[in-house]
């Protein structure tokens, strides 16, 4: 079995300027701040994230909005914090804003290889501008495309060396999506524990997703 485990630097080395990044967590709950805080120790720029949203400043992808980290962001929600509007407003950061669920589900879509989602959400508003619009049944749907990232960093609570992953309550969140639509994933796991001591009624990703884990998150 491939070792899976390595340390935080040699996982944020698979992360380079300009990546396009999946970050898991809502409102920073379920984000992996080990991982986020070597990507601000190591100063890698211009990135694109996906992700809901930005936390708050100091926490989660908010060290990242302060260190002007991010170049291009598709969240859901940033009013939490309010350094990402400003940076926005001064045209300093690219945000696109997309409907929760219709994020969710484009991600969804990047990682079972589908063409796009179809949802009557945005439509007639702003959100429908330059996108592909047809109608079924009498009903209007935009198509939206599915979302997939260079690298896509995961907090798990309870991850098997095969990295096998549980994720605690609403830790879960967008993490488990995400883990399938990236080409490199990298789990930061609160407890590692050896195969088989996790019950696998409990397993929420499957290790085949996950490249590499690193422990001590909290």
């Amino acid at each position: 079995m491939k070792n899976k485990i390595i340390s935080v630097e040699e996982a944020i080395s698979k992360v380079h300027d300009t990546d396009t990044v999946m970050i898991g967590g809502f409102m920073s709950c379920g984000t992996p701040e080990i991982l986020v805080d070597e990507i601000v120790k190591r100063g890698i720029k211009d990135l694109t994230v996906i992700a809901n949203d930005t936390g708050v400043p100091g926490k989660g992808i908010g060290k990242l909005i302060t260190a002007r980290l991010i170049k291009h962001l598709i969240a859901s929600h940033i009013g939490l914090n309010p350094e990402t509007g400003a940076q926005m407003t001064a045209g300093e950061l690219e945000v696109t804003l997309v409907p929760q669920g219709s994020l969710a589900e484009m991600i969804r879509a990047g990682g079972a290889g589908l063409g796009g989602v179809l949802t009557p959400t945005g439509v007639g508003t702003e959100i429908e501008n330059g996108k592909q619009k047809i109608n079924l049944n009498g009903i209007d749907y935009l198509i939206e495309m599915p979302l997939k990232a260079d690298v896509a960093l995961i907090r798990g609570s309870i991850v098997d060396k095969a990295g096998n992953v549980y994720y605690n309550a609403t830790t879960k969140n967008f993490n488990p999506m995400m883990a399938t639509a990236a080409k490199t994933v990298i789990v930061a796991a609160e407890k590692i524990v050896e195969v088989g001591e996790l019950d696998p009624n409990y397993v929420m990703t499957p290790g085949i997703f996950v490249d590499y884990i690193v422990g001590g998150e909290v």
